[in-house]
């Protein structure tokens, strides 16, 4: 119950912080640009992708995707954290009758809930978007929610450490810049070793299994957000 006490106030917190556009800029923005790339190639996308074309417009999707992912990770967790650094409240926020644990964790929740619901924005403009192409009603919901929702759980390291990074620094500057940074290197995923948390959201590996990254990045984020609680309950504030 506390909890989603604080998750309420949470999100009347960032209220006028234009969270839900940036929500729908990544989900649907991804959607936007899958758009424009087929509109300026429909003739030879659709005859080079003949024989698959939902897979196809499934891998593309996932690939422009997950960099979206991971810097949406990086600019939501800054703005959840900013509010107490931005008007110096942290000890009114630790002041009341909460736990520390419970008011990190509401942030986290809350970080995780608003990506899971950009990831749904993106299924959901994704089948609207190959209805559109008329690419057929066949649609692979499977792999569909394998690239939409896999990716999150891949993660979840990357989004512990931003909120760490974000709740702890009050300059934001270092945590968008590392986030910047993991994006750019998730760009290149593929050339990455599979033990690499940044190429987990490609879900790729030498076992060609996209639940082991998932797998991984589940536990490895419990450990890392459990470890960013910690130091938070420690953590002396301003």
């Amino acid at each position: 119950m506390m909890l989603l006490q604080l998750l309420a106030v949470e999100r009347l917190k960032i209220r006028r912080k234009a969270v839900w556009p940036l929500i729908a800029a990544g989900g649907f923005g991804v959607v936007l640009l899958q758009a424009a790339n087929y509109a300026l190639r429909y003739d030879y996308l659709m005859k080079l992708n003949a024989d698959d074309p939902w897979g196809h417009l499934l891998s593309e999707t996932h690939f422009l995707a997950v960099p979206s992912l991971i810097i949406g990770m990086a600019i939501i967790a800054s703005m959840i954290a900013g509010v107490e650094h931005a008007t110096n409240a942290w000890k009114q926020t630790l002041a009341l009758p909460l736990s520390r644990l419970s008011a990190y964790a509401a942030k986290f929740v809350l970080l995780i809930g608003l990506m899971f619901a950009a990831c749904s924005m993106l299924a959901v403009g994704t089948i609207a978007l190959g209805l559109c192409l008329s690419i057929g009603t066949d649609i692979p919901y499977d792999e569909l929610l394998r690239i939409c929702y896999l990716p999150l759980l891949a993660a979840l390291p990357i989004g512990a450490i931003q909120l760490w990074l974000s709740v702890s620094l009050a300059n934001q500057a270092i945590p968008l810049t590392v986030g910047v940074l993991g994006t750019v290197v998730s760009m290149f995923g593929m050339a990455l070793g599979d033990f690499v948390p940044y190429k987990w959201p490609m879900l790729d590996n030498q076992w060609n299994e996209p639940l082991i990254p998932a797998a991984l990045g589940l536990a490895v984020g419990l450990v890392i957000y459990i470890a960013g609680s910690v130091h938070f309950v420690r953590k002396d504030v301003k």
